[in-house]
């Protein structure tokens, strides 16, 4: 099994939940070894919460799992490119590697417009992977836009 593409899929299941409740489809899953110990997909608009965007709620999540707040030694899996905020709440929990689906070239933190989450002037850098089921990530969100607009 591609590791990858098994946990990237899994938040692809993540951001459907967003899409189904007509929130923007962002899914993230944290995993350490091969447990899932975080999850979590959009909520903005239901709980109206600025901060509730998935990799947030999935911190949060495997933050109560580990009974702390560093997530030394775990990846996180996200449907699209995190932004500022996202990118700096990956740096602070210490998150060992980020898989990113695909990139949002307008607003994304960790290589799109900004490279938060690899900068060498702040205490911890992150190990990067794109592209992981980027094609299906897009397509959620081309989708979930086309129908906004309709």
């Amino acid at each position: 099994m591609n590791q990858p593409r098994h946990y990237m899929g899994i938040a692809l299941e993540e951001a459907q939940k967003a899409f189904e409740k007509g929130e923007v489809p962002v899914g993230a899953v944290i995993v350490k070894g091969e447990d899932i110990i975080g999850r979590g997909y959009n909520l903005v608009e239901s709980i109206k919460d600025p901060t509730a965007h998935a990799e947030i709620l999935a911190i949060r999540q495997a933050a109560e799992t580990l009974g702390g707040w560093r997530l030394s030694g775990c990846d996180l899996y996200v449907t699209v490119e995190p932004c500022a905020m996202c990118a700096g709440a990956i740096v602070l929990s210490r998150i060992s590697r980020l898989f990113i689906g695909t990139p949002d070239p307008k607003a994304g933190a960790c290589f799109s417009v900004n490279n938060l989450v690899t900068d060498s002037r702040l205490n911890h850098q992150v190990e990067l992977s794109i592209g992981i089921l980027e094609e299906e990530c897009r397509q959620l969100m081309r989708q979930f836009f086309r129908q906004l607009r309709k």
